[in-house]
């Protein structure tokens, strides 16, 4: 690959803040024509499961798309589930994303989101590793590449997690490295909401709206603003939302989508400020 190159720790362009951690990698592998300088901005990370619900891919994505639309740069890890949705989010608002990987820097792995990467490094963003090329997959190079996903960055996000997962293991490394957390509050019979809810009993800030992450990150007032562009789905859902408030399983049943898929679209409209939500019923936000 023509446009991948290596930067040692001691270089100009190495990122600062992850010179700064207690074991920095010696050199990082980078790929993609982007500027070094895309670390000296506001960076946020956001990890989660790979086998993320419904829930968890919306709040990844819309976050990831509004926070990049105020200028934070996405990174994350390129894996399934959140954060290939984190990922896609920053894509969507024709921001800037970073994918750390756990093998060589040749590699796109998954090979399933091989085009993702390419989008990555086509909107302006890079690929990112400290092993070189030729370097396979291995399941312990993952757990120490989350050291620099939150490394690079000011703020680290674990939008859904297990008891025992990577992104809890992201979330370990920001705090030792000085950095903050914030966590994404699920459902209490989740398994998959077991890791942040107990990072939340440990103390992380909990995220129940975009603006919770934009204000930690001082970009509150950097909000692009003119909003996303709504899917076909959404603006759906979003004219069934009548005045008075309305359930998700009554919207379901006027749009004739599943209930998951219905409540999953309604939190990404919630996020993006389209519809409030109280005791399980929404209301839309939007002046008739």
């Amino acid at each position: 690959m023509s446009d991948v190159r290596k930067v040692g720790r001691s270089a100009k362009g190495y990122p600062a803040l992850l010179r700064a951690i207690h074991d920095p990698p010696p050199q990082l592998w980078v790929r993609g024509p982007a500027d070094l300088g895309l670390f000296d901005g506001c960076c946020l990370a956001i990890v989660g499961a790979r086998s993320c619900s419904a829930y968890g891919r919306s709040v990844a994505r819309s976050l990831a798309r509004e926070a990049a639309a105020a200028g934070a740069v996405v990174v994350s890890g390129l894996a399934r589930g959140v954060d290939g949705e984190a990922h896609r989010g920053a894509l969507d608002s024709a921001g800037r994303t970073v994918a750390v990987l756990g093998c060589g820097i040749d590699r796109d792995y998954p090979a399933a989101h091989r085009q993702l990467a390419a989008g990555i490094v086509e909107a302006g963003g890079l690929i990112v590793s400290e092993y070189e090329p030729g370097i396979e997959p291995a399941p312990w190079r993952f757990p120490a590449r989350n050291r620099i996903i939150s490394g690079v960055s000011q703020l680290t996000v674990v939008v859904e997690a297990r008891e025992r997962s990577g992104a809890l293991i992201t979330a370990d490394f920001a705090l030792e490295q000085g950095r903050d957390v914030m966590a994404v509050p699920g459902e209490i019979t989740s398994a998959m909401s077991a890791g942040t809810n107990g990072l939340l009993r440990q103390g992380a800030t909990p995220m129940t709206r975009i603006e919770d992450v934009l204000v930690e990150l001082g970009l509150e007032g950097a909000r692009a603003p003119k909003a996303a562009p709504l899917s076909e789905l959404e603006e759906k859902i979003l004219a069934a939302v009548v005045d008075q408030e309305t359930t998700a399983d009554e919207i379901a049943r006027a749009t004739g989508h599943d209930v998951g898929l219905t409540a999953a679209t309604l939190v990404s409209l919630e996020l993006a400020g389209r519809v409030s939500a109280s005791e399980g019923a929404y209301r839309s936000t939007i002046p008739p």
